[in-house]
């Protein structure tokens, strides 16, 4: 792996870190880190109440960056992680389902945004 690599790996760890301690001071439950099948992957599925939160991290230089970040691919590869999921958790169904995002960049306060990320659940 090369050098710029693993410092881009490393910022987003730290990212998801962020938005996860984020998400708790927002009084949510962290159900899953990093949950990966073959075809995606979700940051952070996070609980609150009767919501289930599907988020999407996106680390760049600034904010807006980040925030013009989500591709239709990654949206899409998103969720199928989350119908992967869903069919794990089947309690969950129930729930109101959505697909947030939190935007990271160095010195500046992460960005939640709630039902950012449209998602294809069906």
């Amino acid at each position: 792996m090369s050098d710029r690599r693993a410092r881009a790996l490393a910022f987003g760890l730290r990212a998801e870190t962020l938005a996860a301690a984020l998400l708790r001071f927002k009084f949510y439950s962290i159900l899953a880190r990093r949950y990966r099948i073959r075809e995606g992957e979700v940051d952070i599925v996070a609980q609150r109440g009767d919501v289930i939160a599907f988020v999407e991290v996106k680390a760049r230089p600034t904010l807006d960056e980040a925030a013009t970040a989500i591709s239709f691919e990654k949206r899409r590869r998103l969720s199928r992680a989350a119908r992967h999921w869903l069919a794990t958790h089947p309690w969950a169904a129930n729930c109101t389902l959505r697909g947030d995002a939190i935007y990271v960049a160095p010195r500046r306060f992460p960005r939640h945004a709630i039902a950012a990320v449209r998602l294809d659940l069906d």
